[in-house]
């Protein structure tokens, strides 16, 4: 059984869901690690004061704000500690929404969200009646030490929570003059045919359908050489 690395309840009104958290992403990276060519030996990362051949202990280490370069604001652990939110096993809605009108940009991290136990029948309910509704539930949670916006989405049977980036934390694209002051007009010609080049292109969604090539790939050459295989390299294609 998968396991959980939250658990608290859903609250909203007089209802209340104990609910647990499990992540909804298997992270696919292959780690490597930094090995001397020679003999394999490890390479190991040391923390240095800048300027200075001293290691500094972790427990010397504390967090800074940067004002102007090379000016700090010193951080306490104690002042860091005294401005964690609390830790609150609640999932707080506060509003619900349809779907289609949050902005994907908002969307981070998903996870399910399973009844505890005991709590299956609650679940259910709520499962079924957010399904009904077409509605998602905005809410906030702490995970981590970190205050959450979240998105709480069911399909009748299995609610799903995305984290969400707060409104601040994305960049309007007009502050960024990523587009020129006068606007480009394509001709209606032109138009219809992009049109229609998007209509013969268009299918229904498959998520397998879309695989991670170079992760293959990677994979696949470690493997050869793993089992003693002679690796030649092919020729880079001319430019």
């Amino acid at each position: 059984m998968a396991r959980a690395i939250w658990s608290g309840s859903i609250s909203f009104g007089l209802l209340n869901v104990p609910v647990r958290m499990y992540s909804a992403v298997a992270r696919r990276n292959i780690a490597l690690r930094e090995i001397r060519e020679s003999d394999s030996a490890r390479i190991k990362l040391h923390r240095f004061a800048e300027g200075t051949d001293e290691e500094v202990p972790r427990e010397e280490i504390i967090k800074a704000y940067e004002l102007t370069p090379g000016q700090y604001v010193p951080l306490t652990k104690d002042e860091m500690q005294a401005l964690a939110p609390e830790k609150t096993r609640a999932i707080e809605v506060q509003d619900f929404v349809d779907l289609d009108e949050i902005d994907p940009i908002y969307f981070d991290s998903p996870y399910y969200l399973g009844p505890a136990d005991g709590a299956e029948r609650a679940y259910s309910l709520l499962a079924k009646a957010m399904q009904a509704s077409g509605k998602v539930a905005i809410s906030h949670f702490v995970l981590r030490n970190k205050e959450n916006l979240a998105a709480i989405r069911s399909d009748g049977k299995v609610l799903t929570l995305t984290t969400m980036r707060f409104a601040d934390e994305v960049v309007p694209a007009a502050e960024l003059d990523i587009l020129p002051e006068k606007e480009s007009k394509p001709a209606k010609r032109e138009q219809e045919m992009a049109e229609q080049l998007i209509e013969s292109l268009s299918t229904d969604f498959d998520p397998s359908a879309y695989k991670d090539e170079y992760r293959r790939q990677l994979l696949s050459l470690i493997e050869r050489k793993a089992e003693g295989k002679e690796i030649v390299a092919s020729e880079a294609e001319p430019a």
